[in-house]
């Protein structure tokens, strides 16, 4: 499919499916979307479909849009407030396909941004899940905006149930529906208005039009087609859809003609993974540092000949990852480690796994090159809400791991004279929704000032060596990541979060969450030979340890798990300026 061709995610998605079925029956019952949790309401399990057909996805698109159109004028905006499900993607093009722009909520907002949001979009429809999302949210919806429920929750609003029932039931009303879709949506058009939860302040509405998560589409093909080649590939989706890596990884999904299974929670991955035998899998540099720590912790039990054969499988399929020549011994030795470590690795998540896809933040060097030294492609991504997301992407048997890969043709980047990153494109963002000034501020001849600093390398790698706004400035004038030594402390298996403070101040000093006090000695250790490997003005001095986590509940995290600094300093200053 010659995705430059296709004006809008709505014909991607209808042209897919005439692609795939080409009006056979038989086809259209091919499964698509399946959700890996039940339906339950009241302890009890919900009838309908736990998985749906491309057939069940185009009738319930074209019935429930028709629904809609009745309702909704170009461009208003629907709010869409749901866990990952199969009906989370029904939703998104359906109100796309009635001329609306979807508005995706994230579910673990606080009740200041959803009442922000609410305000700022104004939206016309809201479509909501559960009853338990619902009472997050009632009291911000105004009396003219139209209520629809996924599940049949409240008799006073419109389910999806009352909708599709009352339209299949006559047959003759399905035939009316058939091969119409939106045609009028330009690749120009907003999609949708993804608000970014930001380490600060109100979120922003960012604007992303039907052209640019397509050229984001197309970018990411040419990298996924090397993986997949003939065999239809299977995704397990676990982030939020709300998020706008996993929102627009749905319309890669659907460009591939992919299976889709829903992970139940992160809690249950694992077990859901050994279900699915995914293909691919997208996640954020959180879940690897987690399964870093899982299987290095598992590793160091090991004794003997096991120990010895895990050390030489990652020293081995380091060594190949950075294109090294093995001798004859080395060789042998990294047959053995392919047969009785990798497939067994392999195997715990499927055994079809060709790639981990790490997005939305930088992954630890030492985590990449792990995972792959041991049988888990891992490629790294880079970009940024403001760009459909991604920018760039590491590729399959080219890995360098210490970038981020080349960027996407679909786009251009350059760096300016300060080291700043900046993109233009089809990709970039229309811009923040009722924010001019922050706009114009963010975008200037076309460029989008990403904020990070980077490079690009001799084989035309992106790598990004440093974040422009979230430094530390220490009394000194060094300018200092946080987020680098973060994720090196992070890589002791006693360390689950920290949080490293020092602007103004003469050293650093770290916040660090760890299960017990009794570990306060070994971080202790372990404190002190990392520093050995720091530069002067990088090393922590002094810590605290605490064992409250950072979480989204509790207002430290952002739903995209990034350390809602302001909100941590709120908690911890006192304690932090204690250790100076």
């Amino acid at each position: 499919m010659e995705l430059r061709q296709i004006n809008s995610l709505v014909e991607l998605f209808f042209k897919k499916f005439e692609q795939i079925t080409s009006n056979d029956f038989e086809k259209m019952k091919e499964v698509f979307l399946i959700s890996l949790k039940q339906k339950k309401q009241d302890d009890k399990i919900l009838p309908g479909p736990s998985s749906y057909s491309w057939g069940m996805i185009n009738i319930r698109v074209r019935i429930l849009s028709n629904y809609l159109k009745k309702i909704i004028s170009k461009g208003d905006r629907c709010v869409l407030l749901s866990e990952n499900r199969p009906e989370w993607l029904i939703s998104d093009l359906t109100i796309m396909d009635a001329g609306g722009v979807t508005v995706p909520l994230f579910t673990t907002y606080s009740e200041e941004d959803y009442k922000y949001i609410f305000n700022d979009c104004n939206p016309k429809v809201c479509i909501v899940s559960n009853n338990t999302h619902f009472e997050k949210i009632k009291k911000f919806i105004k009396k003219d905006t139209t209520l629809i429920s996924i599940d049949r929750f409240d008799k006073n609003i419109k389910s999806f149930e009352e909708i599709f029932t009352k339209v299949l039931l006559d047959a003759k009303d399905i035939v009316k529906f058939n091969n119409q879709y939106n045609k009028e949506i330009q690749r120009n058009d907003i999609a949708c208005i993804i608000y970014t939860s930001g380490t600060t302040g109100n979120p922003k509405g960012v604007m992303l039009s039907h052209g640019g998560i397509l050229s984001n589409c197309e970018g990411a093909q040419e990298i996924l087609y090397t993986l997949v080649k003939n065999e239809k590939p299977v995704f397990l989706t676990w982030l939020p859809l709300s998020h706008s890596y996993e929102h627009t990884v749905q319309y890669v999904q659907i460009s591939l003609g992919a299976k889709i299974y829903y992970a139940e929670s992160l809690e249950k991955l694992l077990p859901n993974i050994a279900v699915a035998k995914p293909t691919i899998m997208t996640a954020v540099p959180r879940f690897y540092q987690n399964l870093y720590n899982k299987i290095s912790l598992n590793f160091s039990k090991q004794k003997g000949f096991k120990k010895k054969l895990i050390d030489n499988t990652i020293l081995l399929g380091t060594k190949n990852l950075n294109k090294e020549k093995l001798n004859f011994k080395e060789k042998m030795v990294n047959f053995l480690c392919e047969g009785l470590v990798r497939k067994k690795i392999k195997n715990q998540f499927g055994g079809r796994l060709k790639a981990f896809v790490s997005g939305g933040g930088a992954l630890d060097q030492k985590i990449g090159e792990f995972l792959n030294s041991i049988g888990l492609p891992t490629l790294q991504g880079y970009g940024l809400t403001e760009t459909s997301p991604v920018v760039s992407c590491n590729i399959p048997g080219k890995i360098k791991i210490e970038t981020v890969g080349p960027p996407f043709k679909t786009n251009e980047v350059k760096i300016a004279d300060d080291g700043e990153i900046l993109v233009k494109g089809e990709n970039v963002m229309l811009g923040y929704w009722n924010m001019k000034k922050e706009t114009d501020e963010i975008i200037k001849n076309g460029w989008l000032h990403t904020g990070d600093i980077g490079e690009i390398t001799q084989d035309g790698n992106l790598k990004i060596t440093d974040r422009k706004k979230e430094i530390i400035v220490n009394l000194g004038g060094d300018n200092i990541s946080p987020s680098k030594i973060e994720n090196l402390l992070c890589l002791n298996e006693n360390i689950k979060q920290s949080f490293v403070y020092g602007d103004k101040k003469t050293y650093l000093v770290a916040l660090i969450v760890s299960e017990s006090k009794e570990n306060q000695k070994k971080i202790e250790l372990y404190l002190e030979n990392l520093n050995k490997s720091l530069a002067l003005v990088e090393k922590v001095k002094k810590f605290k340890l605490i064992n409250e986590e950072f979480t989204i509940e509790n207002g430290m995290l952002t739903p995209t798990l990034k350390l809602k600094r302001k909100k941590i300093l709120e908690k911890y200053k006192e304690d932090l300026e204690k250790l100076y």
